[in-house]
């Protein structure tokens, strides 16, 4: 299915910061736009700041002179609703409310013709509630953008019930065509993004609770190991915590209260108090002029052990993160000796590092407490999972109850001599990075499994609408399908909670010791 044809009629209703962004999109890909507003100031202010936006972007060489007049040219005010008939799309970015999108798009039906595409840019919405009363269903789709839409690449492409397989593929070809990153979704609640996204701030949120660590070093090690953009803290602090707060109950509701979703206590707190965050001068940081920027937690300097030795039993891995490790370790001077980790001498075969009497392994969802009774070696640490084991700048460690402070210190200065910060974390089960990304390819897993989208569409969804380093799904088959799998049984037998079942999906894929992606 093609695009709509450039030159073609699109309708904007609601000039606010999405449907501004819209409107600046479609002309500039060559479409001319109406963009309508029950205020008619608010139009006029949005039309003059998109003119403005054009003339800086051809400023800076992003476009010429001439596009930019030219795509202010496609642009004009529609003075009342009628004015849009001869629109072949309309998208609405009005309210987040049932009853006035439904009201819009029942006017909208008297105006425009059968051919005309309906598109919702709802964040929460069923499509198919949106639809349900309208004369023609099958031509509503939603189209959702994400804020800023000029600089955000994805557009969710959502069907409802009724939504006609021809219409979503034409807007995902004319999405496509404004140069967006477009992906089909099915109408579930928080479709792909607002769904796959909770457990980065719903796992934050518990390790602060528990205490395992500060905002600023959950930020620190979930930006600087993981490879996030942004940690979930200062992001949530971004977001708002009433927003976010309030996007956690949606889902979790609409799931009818699946535990995989249970909002936290803690943010529900920082709601009551008026902690929301930037807009309010304060959330988990604070805010204005004179706030000083929190510092992670930083281990002191240690000295650098002598020996390392390294060992993997045929059989027992961890996705292969641990010889990622060894290479930088090798690259950074040390000689990492090859050792039997002999059966007999403690009772786990995963792969580990010796260090001056410490064994160090692979975060796999125990606590190292539980670890180290387990293996029989009290000198247990853990070192939590990184997007790039050889550029990432730090790395969050725990250690066993019963680790003694030589072995703690041996394996902090085995990192810090491979160019680690390192970030101590309370003995949490799973640690910071991988639990969370064990949970976003959970629940993406989960997606896919139910048919909301395609394994390749969650993983643009993720990286191109939330900017993740890397896709959920790719994330695992790095890792390890057998080793995601491992972690969240592991978090499951902690907790005693159904939040951390295994997607049947990812368990299909661990029969089979498949991938999610060739």
């Amino acid at each position: 299915m093609s695009a709509l044809t450039a030159g073609s009629v699109v309708a904007v209703v609601g000039s606010g910061a999405m449907g501004a962004g819209i409107a600046q999109v479609a002309a500039a890909a060559g479409y001319r736009v109406k963009l309508y507003d029950t205020r008619p100031e608010a139009v006029t202010k949005a039309l003059a700041d998109i003119g403005k936006m054009y003339l800086k972007l051809a400023e800076k060489g992003r476009m010429t002179a001439e596009q930019a007049s030219a795509a202010t040219a496609r642009l004009q005010a529609a003075g009342a609703l009628a004015e849009v008939a001869d629109a072949a799309l309309v998208v609405e970015a009005i309210v987040e409310n049932l009853d006035v999108k439904r009201a819009l798009f029942a006017e909208l039906e008297a105006v425009v013709g059968d051919a005309c595409i309906l598109a919702t840019n709802t964040s929460s919405i069923s499509v198919t509630a949106i639809a349900a009363k309208l004369r023609l269903p099958q031509r509503l789709v939603g189209m959702h953008f994400f804020n800023p839409v000029p600089l955000m690449a994805l557009v969710e492409v959502i069907s409802g019930l009724a939504t006609d397989a021809g219409v979503a593929a034409t807007v995902h070809a004319t999405a496509a065509a404004w140069g967006k990153n477009p992906v089909h979704a099915k109408s579930t609640p928080g479709f792909i993004v607002n769904r796959v996204a909770r457990p980065f701030y719903a796992e934050a949120l518990r390790l602060l609770t528990e205490q395992a660590g500060d905002a600023a070093t959950l930020d620190a090690v979930l930006r600087e190991a993981g490879g996030f953009r942004m940690g979930p803290f200062e992001l949530m602090d971004l977001i708002g915590h009433d927003v976010n707060f309030s996007v956690t109950q949606s889902v979790f509701h609409a799931y009818f209260n699946d535990p995989r979703f249970t909002p936290s206590v803690l943010q529900q707190e920082m709601v009551n108090a008026g902690f929301l965050g930037r807009k309010s001068g304060r959330g988990f940081y604070q805010y204005g002029e004179g706030a000083a920027a929190p510092q992670p937690r930083t281990e002191a300097p240690q000295p650098r052990p002598d020996f390392v030795s390294y060992s993997l039993e045929a059989g027992s891995g961890d996705g292969g993160v641990s010889g990622l490790l060894a290479r930088r370790l090798t690259a950074a001077g040390f000689h990492i000796a090859n050792r039997d980790s002999g059966a007999g001498e403690h009772n786990d075969p995963a792969p580990a590092f010796h260090c001056n009497g410490a064994a160090i392994y692979l975060s796999d969802g125990r606590s190292a407490t539980e670890r180290a009774r387990a293996n029989g070696h009290p000198d247990t640490v853990l070192f939590d999972l990184a997007l790039d084991y050889a550029t990432a700048t730090r790395i969050a460690l725990s250690c066993a109850d019963q680790c003694s402070p030589a072995a703690w210190h041996a394996a902090v200065g085995l990192f810090q001599g491979a160019g680690f910060a390192v970030s101590r974390l309370d003995d949490v089960p799973g640690l910071a990075v991988m639990r969370t990304v064990a949970m976003l390819a959970n629940e993406a897993a989960d997606a896919v499994n139910q048919g909301v989208c395609t394994a390749a569409a969650v993983d643009v969804a993720m990286q191109k609408g939330v900017n993740y380093p890397r896709g959920p799904l790719a994330w695992a088959d790095a890792v390890g399908v057998a080793h995601i799998a491992t972690v969240l049984h592991n978090l499951a037998d902690s907790y005693g909670e159904d939040r951390y079942r295994v997607a049947p999906l990812l368990r299909r894929k661990l029969a089979t010791k498949g991938r999610f992606h060739a």
